[in-house]
């Protein structure tokens, strides 16, 4: 039986939101709020377009969209019901409110993140990918839909993701080098623990992206950090190690915009690596995780697309590329054993990936909806970077210095004195933004920069975040 539930939303015609992502968002709210529980059921489609007036295609479509995310579930012949997996909203409110007074009752919440980097999810083209995930599942006969897939992904969107590595990468791979993967950190577990055993080593850039490092500890890795310029990892620290007595496995890498500096790595010293990687036999891991959304001429050239490079991982992602919620990850390697095990490995911690999603991801690939996406969010992305500059020229002039980067969606800010990041951290907190301290990205507390990610804030944020900050520097 349906409880008394009234739906109160204020739809606006007039808004950049389309009227089925409001629809979506304020069930959201309600969920969260705890008008709606877990395990309640809505009304119907029929009804709901009724209570507000609307199309009943724009009430299924903002159905879909929280299926898709998970806060509804669907059950065949009874209806959509709030998922029964979500946490107690209400409860969690209530300690997290609790916390927050015992702390300080006097701090806000936070309402302004510079993160690292995450693209704008709110001009994700959601409609279409609901839209081909719909049609994807009734095209196809259910039961083969729910059975076992190949547990290297399903296999025309691989060959897809190949023939994009090669003609717009300068790759030269093959379907069969390629697992797809459910986002890029697991990509990079699959990695570390098929090519790494206890006593290895890895050098990483430092500073550098601490999940990846991670990764590779949790294989039985030791870390060797390497310092990073202006044109990218200092190769004479990987000589250094080379000639060392460590036995060294790999070397993790971010070519293109480096993480978290964004600096790219110089011709030099790309062509210096791979000599290195073939004289001494380490496997270079490469992370390209943000190669779409680039300002220039082209992106820079992977270095996993050298024919004489002999031993390397290329791993990307297509989170970034729709949303970040859409865990679609790959990784591509010239030696077909390393894919083996990294196919096995996949089999025993996670079965298959989402075949339906992979082919409807493929299905916008195919009718141009992601090449319009992308062209769209870089022209967006690009005015945003470029915002963000006369915002850091005006109020960080005298005070720090940073470099204007070709892409990706970050960037680096060097103060001209060395600061008290907790200090300043704690300060922006009660103002309610959050940073990200380099203690997040180094080995050390001797980094002394702060990674902008300016992709999901607002022109009004992004001034009054930058202008505080700027404030506060010592």
């Amino acid at each position: 039986m349906l409880r008394e539930w009234k739906f109160e939303i204020q739809l606006d015609s007039q808004s950049d939101k389309a009227i089925y992502l409001q629809i979506a968002d304020a069930l959201i709210n309600d969920i969260q709020s705890g008008r709606l529980k877990s395990g309640e059921a809505l009304p119907g489609s029929r009804n709901l377009a009724t209570m507000l007036n609307v199309n009943r295609n724009t009430v299924v479509e903002a159905l879909n969209v929280l299926l898709i995310e998970g806060w509804l579930i669907s059950k065949e012949r009874s209806g959509t019901f709030v998922s029964d997996s979500l946490p107690d909203f209400e409860e969690a409110v209530k300690n997290e409110k609790t916390e927050i007074s015992l702390e300080d009752i006097s701090n806000p919440l936070i309402q302004i993140m510079f993160d690292d980097g995450y693209p704008d999810s709110k001009i994700a083209p959601i409609k279409e990918l609901a839209r081909a995930y719909r049609q994807i599942f009734h095209r196809k006969a259910r039961w083969q839909m729910m059975g076992y897939s190949n547990v290297f992904g399903d296999l025309e969107f691989r060959k897809n993701i190949v023939q994009m590595l090669n003609h717009q990468r300068g790759m030269q791979v093959q379907e069969q080098n390629l697992c797809i993967t459910r986002g890029s950190q697991m990509a990079m577990y699959l990695s570390a623990h098929c090519i790494l055993e206890k006593g290895d080593y890895v050098m990483v850039e430092n500073p550098g992206y601490k999940p990846a490092w991670k990764a590779f500890e949790s294989a039985g890795a030791k870390l060797l950090p390497v310092s990073v310029d202006q044109d990218g990892l200092l190769v004479d620290e990987v000589v250094k190690y080379l000639k060392s007595s460590k036995k060294i496995k790999a070397l993790y890498t971010t070519p293109h915009h480096q993480y978290p500096t964004t600096v790219t790595l110089s011709l030099k010293r790309r062509l210096e690596l791979i000599k290195l990687s073939n004289q001494y036999g380490f496997t270079i891991i490469e992370d390209d995780y943000d190669n779409e959304f680039h300002f220039g001429y082209r992106p820079v050239l992977p270095l996993s697309s050298f024919k004489e490079l002999q031993n390397y991982i290329y791993i990307g992602t297509m989170s970034k590329v729709v949303a970040p919620a859409l865990r679609i990850g790959y990784l591509a390697s010239n030696d077909s054993s390393l894919i083996k095990k990294v196919g096995e490995l996949r089999s025993i911690i996670d079965v298959q990936g989402d075949s339906i999603m992979e082919q409807a991801v493929l299905q916008l690939v195919k009718d141009g909806t992601i090449k319009r996406h992308i062209k769209k969010a870089t022209h967006l992305y690009q005015q945003k970077r470029d915002f963000t500059i006369e915002l850091l020229n005006k109020h960080l002039k005298g005070k720090a210095s940073f470099n204007v980067p070709e892409g990706g969606l970050a960037i680096w800010i060097v103060p001209n004195e060395y600061q008290n990041w907790e200090s300043i951290a704690k300060k922006m907190n009660e103002k309610g933004i959050k940073i990200i301290t380099p203690d997040s990205y180094s080995f050390d507390k001797g980094i002394n920069g702060l990674r902008l990610g300016y992709g999901t804030l607002t022109e009004e944020d992004l001034e009054k975040a930058i202008k505080t900050f700027a404030d506060m520097l010592e």
